[in-house]
């Protein structure tokens, strides 16, 4: 046990004055054997209190080395008594029992040290040992935030390694809990082994972290009996894995939810197993988000649209969006299209991706294709432009290969929308 530096001070005075005591002793006790035998040499058994202080002190103050060397030099000490034991048989009798007390003695002066109490809190210390003082920040017992917790939690500091965004979770104070109780190396470590199996690249997994932090929630032997059900659908290892990256809470659902739904998309949309298979895959999120708005839009396309049922499915393998897409940009859309542009339903459906592009953009291009005259949309008449090539290409190459015209006139001409 180390001592303090207003330790060592009491400690020295008791130890010398321990030191006198025994070697009082000493003296009452071998004083006339010694004087009987040696006559002359009465001095030499008599242990003085300073070389008792001396070797009771560096044997407990110092360091393991220099407790080593006293023991080699009192070893050496040692030889030389038993030398002369041959001589002095009764001096080497009395030398050793002086030697047993004085290690007994010191032995339990040393049980006493480490049984010394620690220093009070109140009692008064030196500027120079309160700047030497380093007292760590306290851990906050409540906070709003997880940065108070970094510097204590050894999952936090990976996980932000890894790349997680904690500002974010923490906006979720139970999966901030839930993150505080956790064991990196024994609840943390397992998953993240588990996701790169299924495809999740390290680069990919703080980014996939931070979006479902509930997985760290999830039982892992039911997340892979949920990535076993997918394979047994035939689902490829690399359909898995991009299911997953673009629906990071893929693997949060039963293996019963993931059957309805694949159930649901095949009976409602009337599509083959493998039509439901890419089309899932291209939209994973078909499987975890919310049925209702793919319910009403399949009734806009048919009541409010006019679409027949083998054009929907048409469109929507092609453009799996238009099953989520907001119901009022697809009614907007279509009145532009259909009834402003004079696009019929059939080369509609034959170029879904309209319903994907921003309508200002179709608007504008619109209009200034029918300020140059150039605006046919029917494939029977020449000069016709399809809808695909109104809405994909960039600017330059539908000014030089469309209108016919500079990218310089296309944007004056916005400025006069």
């Amino acid at each position: 046990m180390a001592l303090s530096a207003q330790q060592i001070p009491r400690w020295f005075n008791s130890v010398k004055l321990r030191s006198l005591i025994n070697a009082a002793q000493l003296t009452k006790r071998f004083t006339r054997p010694a004087r009987t035998l040696l006559h002359g040499f009465s001095a030499q058994p008599q242990i003085s209190s300073d070389n008792c202080f001396l070797q009771w002190g560096f044997k407990t103050y110092r360091t393991s080395s220099l407790w080593n060397s006293s023991q080699s030099t009192s070893s050496s000490s040692q030889e030389n008594n038993s030398a002369q034991s041959s001589l002095l048989p009764s001096m080497n009798e009395q030398s050793q029992k002086t030697q047993n007390i004085s290690s007994f003695d010191s032995e339990l002066f040393l049980e006493e040290l480490d049984e010394l109490p620690p220093l009070s809190p109140m009692q008064p210390i030196s500027e120079e040992e309160a700047i030497q003082i380093i007292a760590d920040p306290p851990l906050p017992p409540a906070s709003f935030t997880l940065r108070d917790y970094v510097d204590h939690s050894e999952t936090l500091q990976k996980l932000v390694l890894l790349g997680v965004d904690l500002s974010k979770i923490e906006k979720h104070p139970e999966a901030a809990n839930l993150l505080l109780r956790l064991d990196f190396e024994k609840d943390i470590k397992q998953m993240l082994l588990f996701l790169k199996d299924v495809g999740i690249e390290d680069n990919q997994l703080g980014a996939f972290l931070t979006k479902n932090h509930a997985i760290f929630s999830e039982d892992l032997e039911n997340l892979k009996t949920r990535v076993a059900y997918l394979h047994s659908k035939n689902f490829s290892k690399a359909d898995v894995a991009q299911m997953v990256r673009k629906a990071p809470f893929l693997l949060n659902f039963s293996v019963e939810r993931l059957d309805n739904r694949l159930g649901f998309f095949q009976k409602e949309l009337e599509l083959s197993v493998k039509k439901t298979r890419d089309l899932v895959v291209r939209l994973p999120r078909l499987l975890t988000g919310s049925l209702e708005p793919v319910k009403e839009n399949m009734k806009v396309y048919r009541l409010e649209l006019g679409f027949k049922h083998n054009e929907i499915q048409h469109m929507i393998t092609r453009i799996p969006k238009m099953l989520t897409a907001n119901k009022m940009k697809l009614t907007e859309t279509f009145d532009f299209v259909h009834n402003v542009m004079s696009i019929p339903h059939h080369i509609i459906v034959k170029f879904p991706q309209v319903f994907n592009t921003r309508l200002f953009k179709v608007k504008e291009r619109h209009l200034f294709l029918t300020y140059l005259g150039r605006a046919q949309y029917d494939p029977a008449k020449p000069n016709y432009i399809s809808l695909d090539k109104l809405v994909s290409i960039p600017d330059e190459i539908f000014c030089e290969e469309i209108a016919k015209a500079s990218v310089q006139d296309f944007e004056k001409f916005l400025k006069t929308l």
